[in-house]
């Protein structure tokens, strides 16, 4: 057997909340990157924002459980507590960065005749239109919450919504908080043209709320002067759901999302130039007493709404749009059952457009052949075409199956109705497993052909869901081939009777077998570096923070196996460390589209062995969630799929080097073309799609 290298003395992984960060930190160079349309960037803005929000609510908050934890007898989590200050002080630095950039940003804009401006700093003509606005439209939408010395208020505050803390001060001292309505108005109101309609004036809702704040409690306070400043809480968003068995899941459900808006608070972002005596009053009323959980700001709160920052100029300040591709294989068929009866079908989204699989269902939905349609949701749009059809087929004598995952992070409520809806429409409703989430984006379909029930099924890597179909990158397999389809079926059967016994030759299931076929896999190719053969691992994931998995993964490279990652979030494992590492190579790619499949490569001697999947490589997904992962049968989906992931390791406009020091640079150039992966993605489908339609 082949000697392994000397280990270094310590193993080292980076903290996943730190490695998450340093993902968002990429997504704030996309914001910097003066290469990106300018309206791009600013949604750029928005979508850190968003992220860091999330971030708090999950991330952070689980930190803070266990530190929390630490006072109890017999725990120790005094690592934690070292985190959370890392935490913190990488917060505070991408907060001063987040800062400049705006700035910058803003005065990008003016650039296009773009301002985005303050009402004292408009015109006479401007400031009488927006007098206008606020009493017709902002005011009767204003519902000041009263603040005294007695009561804690932060239980008040909805952790979606941006808030001014507003001080009256006169002969008594009053004190109140002012929901800024960005659920009921526009965030960003456009100003009619005064005299060149070149000129385009853009004012946040929130300055015309503070620009007329006296004439919001005038009528009711006397008061010398008044000022309001930008604040924002941030909940703990996990919750807790009792073992009352008289109890139905759905109102256990309700009453957890009702315990998430009492949650413990872990972030209070505030107007750094509130005063000091302000900010005390503030802390008291709104009872935030750890000082951790105050973050000082700019004058802006809720910057996820930049994420729909409107342009207001010419097309070129945003992103060319890209006409989704049709797929040749569906397109020469009348019916999508004929389509994939003559061969499995790739659809990579949102390069491809998602109305195939929406037909799929459709038609499914009517089609006299077709006996049950069994799907799984796990995030749907607000108007689901799939969801209608699924009713449809209820009407139509269809037997419908649904297993609606109710506990989708921050899409409970969605996935309730739903849940609700469906029931109502005659559907079998589905609602998981105790203790595991259902995350895998399977849709079977039973059909009647000469006498016999054939099979169809759509394995996914990405939700049901049309609005995120055309920014997440995801594939889809539509097969026929009926030991797939069939394993396929029985994944619907563990998940209502999970204490029967399953066996799945063909498909990866967690938490059954997924996690020991990709370590027998990994077994393989360290198998064939040991025998002097070649080697090789490619993996894109979104997440991979579980420990064995990452073990396994050093062992392989220290046998040689070649092992390339491209991780979009956070990424425990440490490349490049000498005679440990150095065999691992991994890259992060932030564009316009968010990079969301996971896909696995073994090389296998030459014979590539290519599996899609709905897991990331965490624990979570492995032990705790229903996941799926396909193996890819068709050689020319194989080498489509590997074509794919060529592209993006040639990309020098896009892909960050993940390192030791988690410093975000991006993939040098040197004398290579440059490419720019999604762009030469949708070339290559587009070229694709092309050569199949002239057979």
């Amino acid at each position: 057997m082949q000697a392994l290298p000397s280990q270094p003395k310590t193993v080292s992984y980076f903290a996943k909340e730190l490695s998450w960060l340093s993902f968002n930190e990429r997504v704030l160079q996309e914001a910097k990157d003066s290469s990106n349309p300018i309206i791009e960037r600013i949604r750029f803005l928005g979508i850190f924002s968003n992220n860091l929000d999330e971030f708090f609510q999950v991330r952070v908050a689980d930190v803070k459980r266990r530190v929390l934890l630490n006072n109890l007898p017999n725990t120790n989590f005094d690592e934690d507590e070292a985190l959370l200050s890392q935490i913190n002080q990488k917060v505070l630095q991408l907060g001063k960065k987040f800062t400049h950039i705006h700035q910058q940003i803003l005065s990008d804009l003016e650039k296009y005749h773009i301002h985005l401006s303050r009402p004292q700093e408009l015109s006479e003509f401007h400031q009488t239109w927006l007098k206008r606005y606020f009493e017709d439209q902002v005011l009767p939408n204003m519902s000041p919450m009263l603040l005294i010395e007695s009561k804690d208020y932060s239980d008040n505050m909805n952790d979606t919504m941006t808030y001014l803390f507003v001080h009256m001060n006169g002969e008594k001292q009053h004190y109140a908080l002012l929901e800024v309505p960005t659920d009921r108005l526009a965030r960003f109101v456009q100003l009619p043209p005064e005299r060149s309609r070149r000129q385009k004036h853009i004012v946040m809702l929130d300055d015309i709320v503070q620009f007329f704040l006296r004439d919001v409690f005038n009528s009711f306070f006397h008061f010398d002067s008044i000022e309001g400043y930008a604040i924002k809480l941030t909940r703990d968003a996990e919750y807790n759901l009792d073992d009352e068995i008289e109890e139905g899941l759905l109102d256990k459900m309700s009453k957890g999302l009702k315990q998430r808006l009492y949650a413990e608070p872990v972030r209070l972002v505030y107007d750094e130039s509130m005063p000091e005596e302000m900010l005390k009053v503030m802390k008291k009323r709104l009872g935030v007493t750890h000082q951790d959980a105050l973050i000082p700001g700019g004058r802006y709160r809720n910057f996820r709404d930049f994420i729909a920052f409107p342009n207001v100029g010419r097309r070129h300040l945003e992103n060319k749009p890209l006409p989704p591709l049709q797929s040749q294989a569906f397109k020469h068929h009348e019916s999508v059952f004929s389509a994939i009866s003559e061969q499995d079908i790739l659809l990579y989204y949102p390069y491809h457009t998602f109305n195939h699989l929406l037909e799929y269902v459709r038609q499914a939905a009517f089609d006299p052949h077709v006996t049950q349609i069994k799907v799984n949701i796990y995030r749907v749009a607000s108007n689901s075409r799939m969801v209608a059809s699924l009713i449809n087929a209820a009407k139509n004598g269809k037997h419908v199956t649904v297993m609606v995952e109710l506990k989708a992070r921050f899409d409970e409520q969605n996935n309730i109705e739903w849940a609700k809806r469906l029931s109502e429409a005659g559907i079998k409703v589905m609602v998981g497993i105790p203790a595991l989430k259902v995350h895998s984006k399977l849709c079977v379909i039973h059909r009647r052909e000469k006498g016999k029930i054939i099979k169809y099924a759509h394995i996914g890597t990405g939700n049901f869901h049309e609005k995120t179909a055309k920014i997440y990158t995801d594939f889809s397999l539509f097969t026929k081939h009926q030991d797939i389809c069939e394993e396929c079926d029985s994944v619907f059967r563990f998940i209502e009777s999970s204490y029967r016994p399953f066996h799945f030759e063909h498909l990866m299931i967690s938490p059954l077998n997924a996690r020991d076929r990709i370590l027998d896999l990994i077994d393989q190719e360290m198998k064939h570096a040991e025998q002097g053969k070649i080697a090789r691992i490619t993996i894109k994931i979104n997440n991979l923070v579980d420990k064995q998995l990452v073990d396994k993964l050093y062992f392989a490279a220290r046998l040689g196996v070649k092992v390339r990652i491209i991780v979009r979030g956070m990424c425990a494992l440490v490349p490049g460390l000498p005679r440990f590492s150095e065999n691992i190579k991994v890259i992060s790619i932030v564009d316009r589209f968010l990079e969301h499949p996971r896909v696995m490569v073994f090389e296998n001697l030459g014979h590539p062995l290519v599996f899609i999947s709905s897991a990331d490589w965490m624990t979570r997904n492995l032990d705790h969630r229903v996941e799926v992962g396909v193996p890819i049968y068709s050689e020319e989906l194989k080498q489509l799929i590997i074509d794919i992931l060529e592209l993006q390791f040639r990309d020098r406009t896009k892909a960050r080097i993940i390192d030791a020091e988690q410093k975000n640079q991006y993939v040098r150039r040197g004398n290579r073309k440059k490419i720019r992966s999604q762009i030469a993605i949708y070339d290559h489908l587009k070229k694709w799609e092309s050569n199949k339609s002239s057979l």
